[in-house]
């Protein structure tokens, strides 16, 4: 179980060094300003990032992720293994519980950790460029904002976060399994690495889909206030301000950047893990490396 934790670990820092890039696209698409925006698209916003900030840029606010990866791994793994086996069967729609159970749980730690890596996604862009910098990095991020405003503060977007990463980790386990089954993922197939990475990826894109229009309003929320003025007085106030002013594409923003980032992060968490198992264990390498669950980061997913 240890070796276990910790390959699921080093496989999850593989899959937020791959898509943290994406991530920070989706977000800076997400919160502009719909009236001034200061990216045309996706491939425009990296290169824009890229040109005016370096390719560090892309990275800003990887600390958070990086700092929660450990937690979130160990609940995910620990509620949704120990939620199955006390459903008693192993079922599509018990993977969906234990999966929605999973992700629940793991609010706790994601919701804090994304409203670092937002901010710090956006301090110094757009209507933030001419702000002073407020904060050296995410650790730093989380207790200027605790000190500001208390517990509520770095809890900011927690029932948005709540309703993605439920119904989403449901969605992602259901798919995963289904997908397992489907394709034959079988110990001693010679195709099983492949086929887990191409059912990983999948499930990653399908969890996404399920509720993306979420993610939007939590990024929003959870970047309300940063230049200084709060817009939104809550999730419906901000559903129907975002609504009325920009229509429903709204909802879509940032998309195509989140399905770019959501496979390759999968697939590069599932390898790594196979190929830390592999390596670790001596005897019968791919025996052991049984189909699991993959780990998926929050915004991590």
């Amino acid at each position: 179980m240890a070796l276990d934790f910790l390959a699921g670990c080093v496989g999850g820092a593989a899959g937020v060094l791959v898509g943290h890039p994406f991530d920070t696209v989706k977000v800076r698409l997400q919160v502009q300003n719909v009236e001034k925006p200061l990216y045309r698209g996706t491939f425009h916003c990296f290169q824009t990032i890229i040109k005016q900030e370096s390719a560090f840029g892309l990275y800003k606010g990887i600390g958070s992720p990086m700092m929660g990866l450990t937690f979130i791994n160990a609940l995910v793994f620990g509620v949704q293994g120990n939620t199955l086996r006390a459903l008693g069967k192993d079922t599509p729609l018990n993977q969906f519980l234990a999966g929605s159970a999973a992700g629940a749980i793991q609010c706790i730690i994601c919701c804090p950790m994304e409203l670092a890596k937002t901010r710090m996604q956006l301090q110094g862009t757009g209507e933030y460029k001419l702000k002073m910098k407020n904060y050296k990095n995410s650790l730093d991020c989380l207790i200027k904002i605790y000190r500001k405003e208390g517990l509520r503060g770095i809890n900011r977007g927690m029932v948005s976060t709540f309703i993605r990463e439920t119904p989403s980790f449901g969605f992602y386990f259901l798919t995963y399994d289904c997908m397992t089954r489907y394709l034959g993922c079988e110990a001693e197939d010679s195709y099983v690495i492949p086929k887990l990475l191409f059912s990983g990826g999948m499930s990653g894109i399908v969890s996404w889909l399920s509720t993306y229009p979420v993610d939007v309003i939590k990024s929003r929320l959870q970047a309300d206030g940063v230049g200084g003025i709060t817009q939104y007085n809550g999730i419906l106030d901000c559903v129907r301000k975002s609504y009325h002013e920009e229509g429903w594409r709204v909802f879509t923003r940032g998309l195509t950047s989140t399905l770019l980032r959501a496979f390759p992060v999968n697939a590069a968490t599932f390898a790594t893990v196979t190929v830390f198992l592999m390596y670790m264990r001596s005897e019968d390498n791919l025996r052991e490396c049984e189909p699991g669950p993959v780990i998926q980061q929050p915004s991590s997913l």
